[in-house]
């Protein structure tokens, strides 16, 4: 992972994305999944290009079960946008650059 992309998991979640009051964009992903592959590059660059305004982090949903079932993620990729304990946004399979970056532009 590219250093500016952060693990989240079921113990350090509540304290850094929930508590947190910059954007934060959650990457629900599983090592098996496809189309999380394909969408692993977009997000690091968004991570890299909104240094400052945005944090991103990934959360494995088969290794942080209790996480992704408090937030209903039913497909994956799934990302969230949290903002003061808030969800700002979601998105739900691959999508583009420009997109995710006009959710994070809308919120930030």
């Amino acid at each position: 992972m590219a250093g500016a992309v952060e693990s989240f998991t079921d113990d350090n979640f509540n304290a850094v994305v929930e508590k947190s009051g910059t954007l934060t964009l959650v990457d629900f992903w599983a090592e098996w999944c496809g189309p999380c592959r394909m969408l692993t590059p977009i997000v690091e660059q968004l991570a890299n290009e909104n240094t400052g305004v945005l944090k991103v982090g990934k959360l494995n949903v088969d290794e942080n079960s209790k996480t992704a079932t408090k937030y209903g993620i039913r497909s994956i990729p799934t990302l969230l946008f949290f903002k003061d304990g808030q969800i700002k946004g979601q998105i739900v399979g691959v999508r583009s650059k420009s997109e995710i970056q006009a959710l994070i532009d809308t919120n930030k």
